[in-house]
């Protein structure tokens, strides 16, 4: 039974984190933290990290202290938690960092609908270069709009 509540946990976590890319992409990099997502909408530089990717070290700390609170038994259910947590961060890595920013040059030819939806969304997200407008949504569930033959 502790097996289904931890699936359960950790789908739901996965889930919650697509909620959380949207809300802190829309308030906190798009608001009060613009000046560290700011490099992500201005290539002005040459490394390859950005101090936007401090938000994903950010995320990275709390789904690794959610596997501290397992480890020494202070809350069973932080495993699935952190689990979720990573999970999605590694979906995010590959979605937004790899597919669609080609930090890594693979799967340049994906060519299905799901694809071209998802990049038109980022694209269009980026042709505002300001802190204010474009519109802000997850990775996974991108407005149907951007789905188009």
């Amino acid at each position: 039974m502790q097996l289904l509540f931890w699936i359960l946990i950790f789908l739901a976590t996965f889930i919650t984190m697509e909620g959380m890319a949207w809300f802190s992409h829309k308030y906190v990099m798009h608001g009060f933290l613009w000046s560290l997502h700011a490099d992500h909408h201005h290539k002005h530089h040459k490394s390859w990290w950005e101090r936007n990717d401090l938000f994903f070290v950010f995320y990275a700390l709390i789904s690794i202290g959610c596997f501290l609170l397992w480890q020494y038994d202070i809350a069973w259910y932080a495993l699935p938690i952190g689990a979720g947590i990573l999970a999605y961060g590694i979906a995010y890595f590959f979605v937004h960092d790899i597919f669609i920013h080609q930090r890594f040059k693979l799967f340049r030819n994906a060519d299905n609908w799901y694809a071209k939806g998802v990049r038109r969304a980022h694209k269009i997200h980026h042709k505002h270069l300001g802190k204010e407008e474009g519109e802000c949504f997850g990775m996974l569930f991108v407005p149907i709009k951007y789905f188009k033959k």
